[in-house]
């Protein structure tokens, strides 16, 4: 189980570009410099969100071992390159950053600077005919965490447990239709099959990681048209999910980061929706990339991917989750979550699905 005491609140920085340094002044010179460099800003109470805590446990474990540092470049993507080329050049001893728009740009960055180690996660480099030697990549098997969120949202379905009286239907939300986000698709499906053969899930596309208005229009959509749950998976474009939630009383299952603790204190009436979250550990992945480069075990040259086994991915079961999944959907939960973990279920992934075969998907599964 991955409980919500994993968040820790951050100060965001106050515009685009403002680096966010958590080494202590007047420190002694850290033996070991750490960079993440954010193709966007923070502040989506999600993915980035979950990357920069992953720096701060680094700090909280290191203490004075290590300098860290958060650089934003804003969504302007024409920024991303010259920007990180110029942390390149600079004297850091691991650079990472993430997402699948960057890597093109980390592999001519990371050829003309072999003497520095780069990381990327939730995304991986080609390593063919020995490229990319000075780079670990870190992904994730989201489809296991969603699979969970799958069993939980049709079993309270089946258990009548949804608020809305026509509440039948799951809702997907996704940021963009790439494979990545299809990822949490597939698992989240065959997660709510596992309960009910032949269970239905509304699915849409937003076109943005940003745009949540669009987000939720789309959201709200799906509540009317029968969705009593819905799974955002679109960083800050996912938010709008949420607000259609409060605003027609339906269920939301957050992403990324405990969505549900983020608003608790600002907006409960939101965090009151949000019967969990699918974690894609970013933190944690980071902090375990750290431990690897302190110990001079930095798995550059290769792709690792982390699951429900090694921590990086789940959900959060906590108040609201306790709350309101019947005693019963959350046993059935827990012995998925243990199933997977010891290899005895494989959950499909999208990774390696044609585009018929995800159209197939999403066709079998519309309302």
């Amino acid at each position: 189980m991955i409980s919500r005491r994993w968040l820790l609140s951050a100060a965001l920085p106050a515009a685009l570009g403002v680096a966010l340094t958590l080494g202590a002044s007047g420190a002694e010179a850290a033996t070991k410099k750490i960079v993440l460099v954010v193709n966007g800003t923070l502040g989506d109470k999600s993915f980035f969100d979950s990357a920069n805590v992953g720096m701060q446990l680094i700090k909280k474990k290191y203490g004075d071992e290590v300098e860290v540092r958060t650089i934003e470049l804003g969504y302007d993507q024409a920024k991303w390159q010259p920007g990180l080329e110029d942390i390149a050049a600079q004297n850091w001893d691991m650079i990472i950053c993430g997402t699948y728009q960057m890597p093109d740009i980390l592999s001519q960055v990371a050829e003309e600077h072999t003497d520095k180690k780069f990381v990327i996660f939730d995304s991986a480099m080609d390593y063919a005919k020995g490229a990319n030697k000075n780079v670990y990549s870190i992904t994730y098997k989201q489809n296991e965490a969603s699979y969970l969120a799958g069993v939980m949202a049709e079993g309270m379905v089946k258990a009548g447990a949804i608020p809305s009286a026509n509440g039948k239907v799951l809702g997907f939300l996704g940021g963009m239709d790439i494979p990545v986000i299809n990822d949490f698709l597939a698992g989240y499906v065959a997660g709510a099959e596992s309960v009910t053969p032949g269970a239905k899930v509304a699915v849409s596309y937003i076109g943005s990681f940003a745009d949540a208005a669009k987000g939720k229009e789309l959201a709200l959509a799906q509540y009317r048209a029968g969705a009593g749950i819905g799974f955002n998976v679109a960083g800050q474009a996912g938010l709008g999910q949420l607000a259609a939630a409060k605003d027609t009383n339906h269920l939301a299952i957050g992403v990324d980061s405990d969505q549900e603790a983020i608003f608790r204190k600002t907006d409960p009436a939101t965090a009151d929706k949000v019967v969990t979250s699918v974690l894609k550990r970013v933190d944690v992945s980071l902090l375990r990339a750290a431990d690897l480069l302190m110990d001079d075990k930095l798995p550059v040259g290769r792709t690792e991917s982390l699951g429900l086994k090694e921590g990086s991915v789940g959900i959060v079961k906590n108040a609201v989750y306790m709350k309101l999944v019947p005693a019963a959907v959350q046993t059935q939960v827990d012995a998925a979550e243990t199933s997977i973990a010891d290899g005895k279920v494989v959950v499909p992934t999208a990774f390696g699905m044609t585009t018929a075969q995800l159209g197939a998907l999403r066709d079998k599964v519309r309302p």
